[in-house]
């Protein structure tokens, strides 16, 4: 029928029509694997099994009664590898490590040597380039990037072989000695130092020395033997030649694996390159990323800073206040500080050091008597406009000379290791050592006997006047004790009256004046070497009643 939502109904055999669509019905259940076809109860049998066999697949096992997929058996299941357990990753950066040779220092700080293309290199168990060296070789065994619990976990169990199992040595920055021989490390890339006999110096590699590094540490040039000492000359503006001599003295004492070492003091005017003449000096001895630097706000960071190179330089200072010129004589003679371990309590690091020190200013700054004692001062003259250079032409020039400038400085170490033993001196300075030293170096520096010891022996004085000139209660002192033959005796109360009684109103108010009795005992004990040097001592007596003696110095054999 027309309009009819179906459609017209087919005409024919009711029979034959039945027949047609029972063939054109899709057989239910014809997708699943088992069953017979249009069994409504098969198809619910089979979903059941499927779902039987699911949840025994999440258990692990088959369901009861049933057979393992694709009609594998049991039997045959058993038969299948057990998968294997993987290797955790702190085994295998362990694994990794067993060439490695710990060991530490005194402190119990971790180290390990390793080899690094054809050299070995030291660092600490906890630095950055241990730990990068560590993931890197990790990354190219396995290809694969280990995870920070499995390196910490490597580095704990490194720290406790290395503290517990390995041998203990002291560390080397830049400088060290063995067996009679010095050690200085050029911080190149291929680790080379050079090793100085009494008869000679090498460059060496492959050596697995102690040398750790910095990250502001940089290349010293490779030293050429065969040239003098003088061509260092015209790079530096000193005012005479003993302040010459110095300035090479001073540069072969820092080269020293041990001190005490001299303190440079340099003065100019404003135009003389002080700046200038620092950076040179630091790059024959311990070139740096920071050249010069400005100075730390406290101990702390002092000393922070000398444990991360071999020297400090200090530049443009306009005066060294009382901790910091109690500070860089520790520092320069050998001295440690202790402060509060970070992120602890109770714990405490310490730091021990002994450094050359550079110390640059227009005014002079040595006016405590401790620092001068220490010090080698210098002069620069100011460079006039005909004699000033480009800033590049400068260090063009300097870095083609350098090398050689640097093997004459390596002729003197290696004079000095020879005869350091032999050497007998007439008089003890405060710097013994320096002087011995120097004296055992002069041939290999192409200077005759006595050269350094009579200008450092004029230097000194120079230095003690400054410094006497610099302290007050010193220079009125022996204005005092001048006119008694046989010196002043009196209570600290008495001195310091009397004392009042002779110095200028303008000495008076002086900050660092005196104004009790015990303030003036604390600095006669400071100002005691400068009144010495001036042919006074200064004795303390306890016979019942506390007094002072100044006294002439007898001269001896009067």
């Amino acid at each position: 029928m027309a309009g009819d939502d179906h459609g017209a109904r087919p005409t024919g055999d009711p029979n034959s029509e039945i027949k047609r669509l029972v063939d054109m019905a899709e057989p239910i259940g014809a997708d699943e694997p088992q069953g017979d076809v249009g069994s409504e109860a098969t198809h619910d049998a089979s979903a059941q099994g499927a779902k039987a066999k699911a949840a025994a697949g999440a258990k692990g096992k088959a369901p009861k009664g049933s057979a393992a997929p694709g009609g594998a058996s049991k039997a045959k299941s058993e038969d299948k590898p057990v998968k294997k357990r993987r290797t955790p990753q702190r085994d295998s950066l362990m694994a990794l490590t067993e060439d490695c040779d710990l060991w530490h220092d005194e402190d119990g700080e971790a180290y390990a040597t390793f080899a690094v293309g054809n050299h070995r290199e030291s660092w600490g168990v906890r630095s950055q380039k241990f730990k990068r060296w560590l993931a890197y070789r990790a990354f190219e065994t396995t290809g694969l990037v280990p995870g920070a619990q499995a390196v910490e976990d490597t580095l704990r169990v490194l720290e406790a072989k290395a503290t517990q199992g390995g041998r203990q040595q002291e560390p080397w920055s830049r400088v060290g000695t063995q067996n009679g021989f010095l050690y200085l490390d050029l911080v190149t890339a291929d680790w080379s130092v050079v090793q100085i006999g009494p008869n000679s110096w090498d460059v060496i590699k492959g050596h697995g020395l102690p040398f750790v590094r910095s990250s502001g540490m940089r290349a010293l040039c490779m030293p050429e033997g065969g040239s003098e000492i003088g061509e260092l000359r015209r790079f530096i503006n000193v005012a005479t030649d003993e302040d010459f001599q110095l300035v090479v003295a001073w540069l072969v004492a820092a080269l020293r694996a041990t001190g005490p070492y001299p303190v440079l003091v340099v003065n100019g005017e404003q135009g003389s390159g002080k700046s200038t003449f620092s950076k040179l000096i630091r790059t024959l001895v311990d070139p740096n990323a920071a050249p010069i630097r400005g100075v730390p706000k406290d101990p702390r960071d002092l000393f922070i800073a000398a444990s991360n190179g071999h020297m400090l330089v200090m530049d443009n200072l306009s005066r060294v206040e009382p901790w910091l010129s109690d500070a860089l004589c520790s520092i320069a003679t050998g001295g440690g500080y202790a402060t509060r371990q970070l992120q602890s309590d109770r714990g405490e690091a310490l730091f021990m050091v002994a450094r050359p020190i550079v110390l640059n200013g227009i005014p002079a700054l040595t006016e405590r008597a401790d620092l001068a004692q220490r010090s080698v001062t210098i002069q620069l003259r100011t460079i006039e406009e005909d004699e000033r250079r480009a800033e590049d032409e400068f260090w063009a020039d300097w870095n083609v000379t350098a090398p050689r400038v640097l093997g004459a400085l390596l002729d003197g170490l290696s004079s000095a290791v020879r005869r350091i033993d032999s050497v007998r001196l007439d008089r003890f300075p405060r710097l013994a050592d320096f002087t011995k030293w120097m004296t055992a170096a002069e041939p290999g520096l192409g200077w005759e006997a006595g050269t350094f010891d009579a200008a450092y022996r004029d230097n000194q004085q120079e230095t003690n006047q400054t410094a006497f000139e610099s302290d007050p209660v010193a220079m009125q002192i022996c204005r005092l004790v001048a006119p008694f033959e046989h010196g002043w005796e009196g209570t600290a109360a008495d001195l310091l009256a009397a004392l009042n009684e002779i110095a200028p109103e303008s000495v008076l108010r002086l900050k660092s004046w005196p104004v009790t009795s015990q303030g003036l005992g604390n600095r006669l004990m400071r100002c005691g070497p400068l009144v010495r040097a001036k042919g006074f001592n200064i004795e303390k007596r306890h016979s019942g009643i506390r007094t002072i003696r100044i006294s002439p110095i007898e001269k001896r054999g009067a």
